[in-house]
């Protein structure tokens, strides 16, 4: 199956690009100040806030990477925006504790709650996992990209770079905010809508079941159970850990819109991959022998009237985009208050703390662009999962005891925690690719090290503290 662009696809992508774009200018203007390009300076409405976990959450995996593997494995794809929808849910219980401590990133809040180097740590990982999910992004916008316009890896690549570089250099978290509104609307028309049409044309359940036995393809552990539940529990953890989704919760005008925006993209999450699912599997169904990654755009290029597959089009390119912007401001954020100005400029002004940020991004994106090149045709799904389980193993069982045990776990457990965690999910990872899932070992030797080490430290500081009684 292919298809061409035509006039009519042409003039929907530039009417939903031009808009799109005058929203990202519009957001360029509300920024004066590093505090604004990087929390809106806390005036985020709930939409906004909604927007802005979304333009990050919802991306190129949650899209063509969840018709991707609904193409090879079926319903088990869903499992991806599933996760996440939970994560958004159980995130707003987060939002006071979050909210209280006057700070703008993860590590800095556990480097405040432990010491530096727990923080310096979680900045480090941090790092890793954001270039994980750059070339999740990339591998989509290349695939989207290739579909509309049969141009090369490189090129595509490079197009994704000056357009995210447009969306989010300027614009900040009001960049990704509000953008973030507008894309959300159109993205039910392109994979929402879409996958509506793809379950009519194939018959409705009858025809999906007359095609695919039950198992695997309605099964939600259709690879196993070891692989599918743990990219669920992955996004859940992930989302609760990220600095992207906690960046949006702070910049909640209040926390009622913290709150009702981390609710709103927990409702409107789950569908998405809904639509993305039934789309693969009518494109397997029918066109088994398209590549993977090109079933979303193919059934929107072959499926819809010109100028709404054109609209549907720029709706998931601005899709990819905006979850890259996300992923860039998150990192960007990150290095220039936790170690730029903790370690490198500690007296640096606003003006050079957001000049900073803004060629963090730029470099973030300009070495995304190889490794996203060399790695196309990989399953989208892989890079952003990994970068999940890694973050979470790092960072998630530290928050968790800074904002609800701080008293219970100690300085030198949160920090070998955060060290070890994603360092047994890369042992893991690389000793027993296809085995059990890296989350679970991770998980565990996280919890481990925070439990006793905890211990240990607890009974030293009792016995120094006994031994200086009978001393006196």
């Amino acid at each position: 199956m292919s298809m061409s662009i035509t006039s009519g696809h042409l003039a929907g992508i530039i009417v939903t690009l031009t808009g799109v774009t005058l929203v990202g200018l519009y957001a360029g203007r509300r920024v004066k100040s590093a505090r604004d390009f990087q929390i809106g300076s806390r005036r985020a409405s709930t939409a906004v806030v909604a927007g802005a976990i979304m333009g990050t959450l919802v991306g190129g995996s949650s899209t063509i990477g969840t018709a991707q593997m609904a193409f090879k494995y079926g319903l088990c794809a869903w499992w991806f925006t599933l996760g996440s929808g939970i994560g958004c849910a159980l995130l707003c219980l987060m939002a006071r504790r979050v909210r209280e401590v006057p700070l703008h990133t993860v590590p800095q809040y556990l480097g405040f709650s432990f010491v530096k180097s727990t923080g310096l740590v979680a900045c480090v990982v941090a790092f890793i996992c954001s270039g994980l999910g750059v070339v999740a992004q990339g591998l989509s916008g290349v695939a989207l990209l290739s579909a509309m316009f049969g141009i090369t890896s490189l090129a595509a690549a490079g197009l994704c770079v000056l357009l995210v570089l447009g969306f989010v250099i300027f614009g900040g978290v009001w960049g990704t905010g509000l953008v973030g509104v507008l894309k959300s609307s159109l993205l039910y028309l392109a994979v929402v809508g879409s996958g509506a049409l793809a379950y009519y044309l194939a018959g409705g359940q009858a025809g999906l079941v007359a095609v695919f036995p039950s198992f695997p393809w309605f099964s939600f552990f259709g690879r196993s159970f070891n692989q599918d539940f743990a990219m669920g529990l992955s996004m859940l953890a992930g989302v609760l850990s990220s600095q992207y989704y906690i960046q949006a919760i702070y910049a909640g005008k209040s926390l009622a819109d913290a709150r009702r925006g981390a609710l709103l993209s927990a409702v409107l999450v789950p569908p998405v991959g809904l639509g993305g699912v039934l789309v693969g599997l009518y494109m397997r169904a029918n066109f088994p022998g398209i590549s993977p990654d090109q079933a979303l755009p193919q059934f929107i290029l072959g499926h819809l009237p010109p100028f709404l597959a054109g609209v549907a089009l720029a709706a998931l390119l601005i899709t990819v985009i905006c979850t890259w912007s996300g992923i860039v401001l998150g990192i960007s954020t990150i290095l220039t208050r936790d170690i730029y100005k903790q370690y490198i400029r500690p007296g640096v002004g606003d003006s050079g703390m957001l000049l900073m940020q803004r060629l963090i991004i730029l470099l973030v994106c300009l070495l995304s662009v190889p490794l996203i090149t060399t790695s196309a045709g990989t399953l989208i799904m892989g890079w952003v999962t990994l970068s999940m389980v890694l973050q979470s193993c790092a960072t998630l069982l530290p928050l968790l005891a800074a904002l609800y045990l701080p008293r219970l776990v100690t300085p030198a457990a949160a920090t070998l925690s955060a060290l070890l965690g994603p360092l047994a999910v890369a042992v893991w990872h690389l000793l027993f690719p296809d085995g059990l899932s890296p989350l679970y070992p991770g998980f565990l030797v996280s919890l481990l090290v925070i439990i006793l080490v905890s211990l240990v430290d607890r009974r030293g500081q009792d016995a120094r503290g006994q031994l200086m009684d009978t001393t006196r």
